[in-house]
């Protein structure tokens, strides 16, 4: 038996977004002036949404509830926010599902199969409307800007389409948005294409479709196009220019007409956004010859008032507007603030090079980026107040088109908007005392953020990633280890793609009190990995106090559905000292706890040291613990309930000798509760009892609730 990835499929497996040592240079000019002060300026989907039936019941469920609807029902990851207080960013929006809200359209979900809209969406549940139909949600407090995440259908031959959306409060219409999806909707297999009728990238790689290698297989398979269509929403912010109050009524409505045949609603977050900050005593970018209007580009004039401020030892300022930049703007030893990121927004197209840079890079593109490190890196740099927004549309590993980017010691970042870019933030180390605080980063084609190749002694702390198209936020100790690290309290959601935390080796690292939701393949809510060439895991890890909900994906790759938090040694031993202590794993989809190895180096590589204390599993689609490693762990205070089958699932190395499996747990003590089966941790499982099940059925847990 072989649940192996082989060949090409192996080394791209859930990989992280490539980012290369060296930026595109970015002329430096003289800078004259001195601060003014700045005035206020179809793809039809068929099978998309895997629940067409469903859908019609929901729509029915829906009418019936409306007027429960009207009460609004605020939720964090779709959940009620008593069941992660403390946990995740703390923000300053309120979320509301749509399936939530009054809708005379369509609940489509739930459903965690990939490759389908409700799959995708928060809570894995949505509202889908035709032209004429409308979602309208009660504002749970004042609020001022809106925030719509959606999904629309493709062209027929990809590329997007737009499609309009009115805003009305009180019945009082207030805008009309222009919905796009031109920067969702991929196909196809790693690194994906933007074209829905594309053959098969990789025809050598082995499918789970066919179970079969198609070059390999004859006669030949026949295989669906669109091939595993993703990536399906995106979303955009709208002032509402007024304030309203709790209990007023935002509806969205698809006008009669509209081009799309379908406008699926996921969430609506509402907030009431501050007026615009204004810095006097700065080198304001207007004085340098930005244009507000983004008309002009503005990236010359930028660098002007960069080096002006750095001889002059001011801030640089950039007041509301629009400004298009269309390349890196290189910052060292240098302060920019805009005036919020609602109203300072810096936005570039994605620009084709005439000959390669030297990174590899065939395009450029709006972003901030810190010297390389081969070059010494940047030191002092301070950005907050603004929004980036890229022109990103497919994914090209080699590409340096990340919103931040390069090398940043004794620095921050500090109240950013990322969009539509590749990586929203990608660092190649060695670098140190980096502050990544209070941003807001979503609708990546690739991670969130990753902290790549030497990067120490840095904090990421209450930042919002939603929607990233690889790791939502990663730790990769490539050649270089990355060492004492924090990723603390913040929230990671639907990552199309891997994990929504990773930690690629490293020393010494943290990953506390986070919220993360929904994975969607390949990867789930945490993982401690072997892979990708990163350096071995030493010192200690602490993964302490997070929370994860509807994770544990099913992986095509493999066949088997993975744990909540998952242990993966495919390229090293993992043998540090491992703490896993005060993690909820909520209403987890397959198994809570996944320690795995790849099948050709079963034999190789162990799991050891790692130790689970004070944990709460609340539902299980399988078990409470997958072993399909050579290994030991230690379980203390671990409480399970809503178990749907055996409490350990233990197939070690797959080897099944007389003397039990090759994984050993060892109990410490207060392991409570269980399931179908009873206690999830009997005796007689202890200490390797063969138990194995390698793909078993899976039910249903119910929603989880206060313990």
């Amino acid at each position: 038996m072989s649940w192996s990835i082989t060949g090409a499929a192996a080394r791209r497996f859930g990989r992280p977004a490539r980012g290369t040592a060296r930026t595109v240079a970015a002329a430096t000019a003289v800078a004259v002036g001195l601060s003014v002060l700045a005035g206020g300026t179809a793809l039809a989907g068929t099978g998309a949404d895997g629940a067409s039936a469903r859908s019609a019941r929901s729509a029915r469920s829906a009418a019936s509830a409306a007027s429960a609807a009207s009460i609004p029902v605020v939720t964090r990851a779709a959940l009620d926010p008593s069941l992660v207080a403390g946990r995740g960013a703390r923000v300053g929006f309120v979320e509301q599902e749509a399936e939530n809200a009054t809708t005379n359209g369509a609940v489509i979900g739930p459903d965690r199969t990939a490759y389908t809209l409700p799959a995708e969406a928060s809570g894995r549940k949505a509202v889908k409307l035709t032209p004429g139909q409308h979602v309208e949600f009660t504002l749970p407090s004042a609020a001022n800007a809106i925030t719509v995440r959606y999904s629309i259908p493709d062209a027929s031959d990809g590329g997007g389409i737009t499609a309009p959306l009115d805003v009305a409060v009180n019945g009082k219409k207030r805008s009309t948005m222009t919905l796009t999806s031109q920067y969702a909707w991929l196909y196809n297999q790693y690194p994906f294409s933007n074209d829905p009728n594309a053959g098969l990238l990789h025809p050598d790689w082995w499918i789970t479709e066919c179970s079969c290698v198609p070059s390999e297989t004859t006669p030949a398979p026949t295989i669906d196009k669109p091939f595993r269509p993703n990536h399906f929403y995106d979303e955009q912010r709208l002032l509402l220019g007024a304030t309203y109050r709790a209990g007023d009524k935002v509806r969205l409505t698809v006008p009669a007409g509209s081009r799309a045949a379908w406008t699926v609603i996921d969430l609506l977050d509402s907030e009431l956004v501050g007026p615009p900050r204004v810095e006097l005593l700065a080198a304001n970018v207007l004085a340098f010859g930005a244009d507000p209007s983004g008309r002009r580009d503005s990236a010359d004039a930028f660098d002007k008032a960069i080096a002006f401020a750095k001889r002059k030892h001011l801030k640089v300022y950039i007041p509301p507007g629009t400004y298009q930049v269309n390349r890196h703007i290189i910052v060292d030893d240098v302060t920019i603030v805009g005036a919020g990121n609602w109203y300072t927004i810096i936005k570039g197209r994605q620009v084709e090079l005439s000959t390669p840079a030297p990174d590899g890079s065939v395009h450029t593109g709006v972003g901030f980026y810190g010297k390389d490190a081969a070059d010494g890196g940047s030191t002092d740099v301070h950005l907050s107040g603004f929004a980036i927004e890229g022109d990103v549309r497919e994914r090209i590993d080699t590409d340096q088109v990340n919103g931040i980017g390069g090398a940043m010691s004794d620095s921050t970042i500090d109240g950013l908007y990322i969009r539509h870019t590749k990586v929203g933030l990608w660092f190649d180390g060695p670098m140190s005392n980096l502050r990544i605080t209070n941003n807001v980063i979503v609708d990546q084609i690739a991670d969130g953020l990753n902290f790549h190749t030497g990067v120490t002694d840095s904090v990421v702390s209450d930042n919002f990633v939603r929607n990233s198209g690889d790791d939502g936020l990663a730790m990769w100790s490539e050649k270089t280890a990355n060492a004492g690290n924090t990723f603390d309290h913040n929230t990671v959601q639907t990552p199309v793609l891997a994990n929504g935390i990773a930690i690629y080796g490293g020393k010494d690292n943290t990953v506390s009190n986070n919220l993360i939701a929904d994975p969607i393949r390949e990867g789930s809510a945490i993982q401690i990995g072997s892979r990708f060439g990163a350096e071995a895991f030493t010192g200690h890890l602490r993964i302490t106090d997070n929370t994860t909900v509807r994770a544990g994906t099913y992986e095509l790759n493999w066949n088997i559905g993975l744990g909540a938090i998952w242990f993966y040694a495919l390229e090293k031993n993992i043998d540090a000292d491992i703490q896993v202590t005060g993690d909820h794993f909520l209403d987890n989809t397959y198994n809570a706890i996944m320690l795995v190895s790849d099948w050709p180096v079963k034999d190789l590589y162990s799991i050891t040291n790692v130790h689970f204390k004070d944990i709460k599993v609340d539902g299980t689609g399988t078990s409470v613990v997958s072993a399909r490693v050579a290994g030991s762990a230690s379980f203390q205070n671990v409480d399970a309930r809503n178990v749907g089958a055996v409490g350990v699932n233990n197939c070690g190395s797959f080897n099944f000798t007389p003397a039990g499996s090759e994984f050993s747990l060892t109990d410490l003590g207060g392991n409570d509760g269980g399931g179908t089966t009873g206690a999830w941790l009997a005796p007689w499982e202890l200490p390797n009892t063969i138990t194995c099940d390698d793909r078993p059925p899976v039910i249903v847990p119910p929603a989880p609730s206060t313990w």
